[in-house]
């Protein structure tokens, strides 16, 4: 059952579709089942070529938990055919895009939980980035409990990050980010919007990877989660982010 879904979901992946809900047709769909699913996605994606470069944490502010009904943070994984800088073809590989600025994290060192805190981050971290991440979902209408986005490689899609910055000199909970959209100011959140800190995100998912007997290695990309609301996007839009102390970064939608 899960090498089926697993299936499904990069089926859909590739063919730009979507599928219906896997919460409610999936017996005995659960937390675990869902990683399952979502890995045996990604061991598709592997086998097609594609090569892991990093990690994500979704659904960490109470922004984007609302939006979409979604209460706990969830983890995907990132590969090199998911980066793009200056622009972004999601008219070409995504199918109901939304854009959301971070703060990304590359690794200079390997972290293995348990018992990893948010000052071993910030030891283990070479440098910092403005990032967007644009996420997208295979379930229909973003129709998503947490089973499904988990399934789905956490929701992920493409991502951008800018020129890094070391991180001894950044206030991760206190770092203001504003976006615009278009020319027109969209959105702002602070540092302290994901789980109080970007740097406990990325100590939940090391210690949350170590449970798994996973590590987070040096020269990892981390995207530790949106500072502010899901924005959707279409071709010829074009985004700004700004970070106090961390630096900006520009994407054009084609």
């Amino acid at each position: 059952m899960v090498e089926r879904y697993g299936e499904e979901l990069f089926r859909a992946l590739r063919e730009r579709r979507v599928v219906a809900p896997l919460k409610g047709r999936v017996d005995g769909l659960d937390i675990d089942m869902a990683y399952a699913i979502s890995d045996a996605m990604l061991q598709r994606r592997l086998a097609d070529g594609e090569r892991i470069i990093g990690r994500k944490i979704g659904v960490t502010s109470r922004a984007v938990q609302d939006m979409l009904g979604v209460h706990q943070p969830d983890f995907g994984t990132l590969t090199d055919a998911m980066v793009f800088h200056g622009e972004m073809p999601v008219s070409k590989l995504l199918i109901q895009p939304r854009a959301e600025g971070e703060i990304a994290f590359t690794l200079a060192r390997d972290l293995v939980g348990p018992g990893i805190t948010p000052e071993d981050v910030l030891a283990a971290t070479k440098s910092v980035h403005a990032c967007f991440e644009v996420v997208d979902s295979r379930i229909a209408d973003w129709k998503i409990g947490i089973e499904d986005t988990v399934a789905d490689n956490a929701s992920s899609g493409l991502f951008a990050i800018g020129e890094g910055v070391d991180p001894a000199e950044v206030d991760f909970e206190g770092c203001h980010m504003v976006v615009h959209k278009n020319g027109a100011r969209l959105s702002e959140g602070y540092g302290r919007a994901a789980l109080g800190s970007p740097l406990i995100c990325v100590a939940w998912l090391a210690n949350t990877f170590g449970a798994r007997g996973i590590a987070l290695k040096a020269g990892d990309v981390v995207l530790s989660g949106s500072l502010v609301p899901l924005e959707p996007v279409v071709a010829g839009d074009h985004m700004h982010v700004a970070i106090s102390g961390i630096g900006e970064l520009d994407l054009r939608f084609t």
